[in-house]
């Protein structure tokens, strides 16, 4: 699935504002929606390091009220998340329709299939069992009405290692370039089979994943936005 998709899309600068304002407000008048209909939205970010969810999020939540969302920056578990069965922490995260329309989870419950697979943090039963137990847990959200979006977002080997080098040099991006991400860099192609065995096994008819082309920040954003909008309104149509 991965290699299908055009990395080359590019959006022009000129038109970029205008589009992505377009969205946000047409996102904020389906966030209102939900909160009238008492509905709710899980929005799933996935992708490389460096592939701009951080920023991407950020595009997507701009223009809602700061009442009416939640995000949730998911790294390894510790504590009582630790204790328990690996969709526990996301489970206790998802808030009631009235006190949150939309949850954004940047990075989520598909660690076990991904990291903990390629790292080995899980034993080979326990992530091929895993693809069945999301699957499930899935269908279980959708059918309480929630609306789920699930964004993988995809850059290339290269625009990666671009992006780390610029991270390096600029001194108010340090923190966000670790040792960890040059290792996992080592094992592109573990995780690149590990992403393609996830989409494939993941995406289903009810919660498919959408995937967007990355290496430009500007069309990333846009698509997200737009797709997110598009997505919850005709979830409301039902």
């Amino acid at each position: 699935m991965l290699d299908k998709l055009d990395l080359t899309r590019v959006i022009p600068k000129e038109a970029y504002e205008s589009k992505l304002l377009k969205w946000q407000l047409q996102l904020r008048e389906m966030a209102f929606e939900l909160y009238r209909r008492k509905r709710s939205c899980v929005v799933v970010y996935e992708g490389w390091d460096a592939a701009g969810k951080g920023g991407n999020i950020r595009r997507l939540t701009a223009k809602l009220d700061p009442r009416g969302f939640q995000v949730h920056s998911i790294a390894k578990p510790e504590g009582d998340d630790a204790m328990h069965h690996y969709l526990w922490r996301f489970m206790r995260r998802l808030r009631a329709p009235v006190d949150r329309q939309i949850t954004i989870f940047d990075r989520s419950w598909y660690g076990r299939v991904l990291v903990e697979r390629v790292e080995g943090f899980a034993r080979e039963d326990e992530w091929r069992r895993a693809y069945s137990e999301i699957n499930e847990f899935e269908r279980h959200l959708a059918g309480a009405g929630i609306v789920l979006i699930k964004f993988w977002i995809h850059i290339s080997f290269d625009e990666q290692k671009r992006r780390f080098e610029d991270r390096r040099k600029t001194p108010h991006k340090h923190w966000k370039l670790t040792e960890e991400d040059w290792r996992n860099r080592e094992k592109w192609e573990e995780y690149r089979a590990a992403v393609n065995d996830m989409l494939l096994k993941t995406s289903t008819r009810t919660v498919p994943w959408t995937l967007i082309a990355g290496n430009n920040k500007n069309y990333a954003r846009v698509r997200t936005v737009r797709h997110a909008a598009r997505t919850i309104e005709n979830a409301l149509k039902d």
